[in-house]
């Protein structure tokens, strides 16, 4: 093989590499965007059918008051905004 289709194989070689990772990337994103959305379901139960304080939640779900707070905040505009589309 001469250099020229070294360099262009090896090219190649990189481009799939950077394929690969990108799609382990994104997979990686799908699975960390589905637990926060199971975080966010869990919080929403706890909160607004269970009635539980942001502490509580926290307490419950072992994660801090800050971040039930953030969860629940995103939570409740998606469902205004998803009760509002049907109007």
């Amino acid at each position: 093989m001469d250099r020229r289709n070294l360099n262009s194989e090896i090219a190649k070689r990189q481009r799939e590499i950077a394929a690969l990772q990108t799609k382990r990337r994104m997979a990686e994103s799908d699975a960390d965007y589905e637990k926060s959305g199971e975080v966010q379901a869990k919080i929403v139960e706890l909160r607004f059918f269970g009635g539980l304080s942001i502490e509580e939640v926290a307490h419950v779900l072992k994660i801090s008051p800050t971040t039930v707070k953030r969860e629940w905040t995103i939570a409740k505009a998606w469902f205004q905004r998803e009760l509002s589309r049907e109007h």
